[in-house]
């Protein structure tokens, strides 16, 4: 069931603002993260990692469930529907599965981040963990924008599920009507 138009608009703009607020963000935690690996000051490796977290916490995590959300309610009130295209699951997926990745990493950056906080910290130290941070937040910068990219470009492709609704429909007032007397 649609939603009224007003309401659709209100469910996308805030999808939209979501959306593109998480990627923002995630390239401002890339840059951070890039920031604190290369960085030759200590104590701007520290501040990166801190921000890095508090940006993780408190911008990335509530946008990442903010998009999931309004992601849903936009598809349920809309005609494109939440399992009709194939680029709406695989934008759920994307979208579900990154959140659930991304809830998983925010470990080591609190790891990282408290480690950062403390005075005896010079910059060296941890730099496999701090490589693998510039690494998943580049990919998962991509991965937002190819979620972005399925929004714009809508590729064609019903689910099997529609096709098969699309299908009884047509055929159903035909039946009906070849039952009437």
């Amino acid at each position: 069931m649609a939603m009224p138009p007003r309401w659709r608009k209100l469910a996308l703009t805030a999808h939209v603002t979501a959306s593109v607020g998480w990627l923002g963000a995630v390239v401002v935690f890339l840059t951070l993260a890039v920031a604190g690996l290369t960085g030759a000051d200590p104590a701007t490796a520290r501040s990166a990692y801190v921000a890095m977290d508090l940006t993780g916490w408190y911008v990335i995590v509530p946008l990442a469930f903010a998009t999931l959300l309004t992601g849903v309610v936009s598809s349920l009130g809309s005609t494109w529907g939440v399992v009709r295209h194939y680029w709406v699951v695989v934008k759920l997926v994307i979208t579900a599965v990154s959140t659930a990745v991304l809830i998983v990493h925010m470990q080591p950056v609190g790891h990282l981040a408290d480690m950062a906080a403390g005075t005896d910290f010079s910059g060296g130290e941890l730099a496999g963990l701090r490589t693998q941070l510039v690494i998943q937040s580049a990919a998962a910068a991509l991965v937002l924008l190819a979620a972005t990219a399925l929004s714009v470009y809508k590729p064609q492709g019903r689910t099997r599920r529609e096709l098969r609704r699309l299908y009884e429909q047509r055929t159903a007032p035909q039946a009906a009507g070849a039952a009437a007397p």
